[in-house]
């Protein structure tokens, strides 16, 4: 495929613009069309897109519009039907997070995209973000030594929600994150979590990712804290990675500290010593994340190439998201997760 990739949207409420900005923009792309059930919606896409189509019914926008791919940006619970419905149309597929509410819903979109030879991408737009990919990029080169663990704070004083828990809402980029930097996928996850403001919706989670590998994962989100903090810290046996989101510029800071064995013998108890070294904050270019994002679906669309937050990634991290609500019902046991894919 070398003509540009003509795209439908549907939503134009929240996120919708933002990620329609990005396909209009983009070369490799064609606004054809944007869905929305909001009058109020369409009327400001028609501002500002006056070629496209606007639309109030997804399955109009599929009848009479030629495409080749539909993008989602809608309440999570519509995902799944609104996505099986494009892919049954032939269409590429672009579903933000998360892909679906049940991993039973992102394993059948995942088998139908795979039945049609047809792509699908879900919106981990962390995974796209210039600092995310530079610290893999480290990691994979040896830098921090073995990743031991590594943790996760995302804390904020609202958006306090009531249909959806603080993990559904905002650890799908944690999670995300941390399969993507350790390469694998958890064996179990335990959960404790408390709903403090609104009955039954947990505000406050803490979770633990547990992996086959022996490395551990944790993952601490709320709207209830006093803090606004986005921030990763990773421990290698080398050295220790903190990348803080809510900094302008110097977002990853390189400790050059651990513990090991001395050179020479010591007495018992004093067989370990500790390292203190330089602190380095390396300069990253950044690029808008969505922008990334949005070009790579593009590209894997043109090419037919797996996009690294595929269907199978996005299912990954339905699971966890599954499992911690059991564990958290459960109160706090460990819930193992099943690591057969389609």
């Amino acid at each position: 495929m070398t003509a540009p990739v003509r795209i439908g949207a549907v939503g134009y409420g929240y996120w919708g613009p933002n990620l329609v900005r990005n396909v209009d923009r983009l070369p490799d792309a064609e606004l054809v069309a944007v869905c929305d059930a909001s009058g109020d919606n369409l009327a400001k896409a028609a501002c500002l897109y006056p070629n496209a189509a606007m639309v109030t019914d997804l399955d109009t926008m599929l009848a009479e519009h030629d495409l080749d791919a539909v993008v989602v940006a809608t309440s999570a619970p519509s995902h799944h039907a609104i996505a099986r419905r494009a892919l049954e149309a032939g269409k590429h597929v672009f579903v933000e997070k998360p892909l679906t509410l049940t991993s039973a819903d992102a394993q059948d979109l995942v088998a139908l995209a795979s039945e049609k030879g047809l792509t699908l991408m879900v919106g981990h737009l962390m995974v796209y973000h210039s600092a995310v990919r530079w610290i893999r990029e480290t990691i994979a080169n040896g830098d921090l030594g073995d990743v031991l663990y590594l943790y996760a704070q995302r804390l904020n004083l609202g958006k306090v929600r009531t249909e959806e828990n603080a993990f559904w809402s905002l650890a799908p980029h944690d999670v995300s994150i941390a399969l993507y930097l350790l390469g694998e996928t958890p064996v179990s996850v335990s959960a404790t979590g408390a709903a403090y403001l609104t009955g039954g919706v947990h505000d406050t989670v803490f979770a633990t990712l547990h992996f086959a590998s022996g490395k551990m994962a944790n993952i601490h989100v709320s709207w209830l804290d006093p803090h606004k903090i986005r921030k990763f810290t990773i421990v290698g046996t080398k050295k220790m990675l903190v990348f803080d989101d809510m900094e302008a510029t110097e977002k990853i800071w390189i400790y050059d500290k651990g513990v090991g064995a001395p050179e020479s013998a010591l007495a018992y108890g004093e067989d370990l010593s500790l390292r203190f070294g330089e602190i380095r904050v390396p300069w990253v270019p950044q690029k808008e994340p969505l922008a990334l994002e949005v070009q790579h679906f593009l590209d894997c669309v043109r090419s037919g190439a797996t996009p690294e937050s595929d269907g199978r990634a996005g299912l990954a991290v339905v699971q966890v998201l599954e499992a911690v609500d059991a564990s958290m019902a459960a109160g706090g046991a460990p819930v193992a997760i099943a690591q057969a894919r389609p």
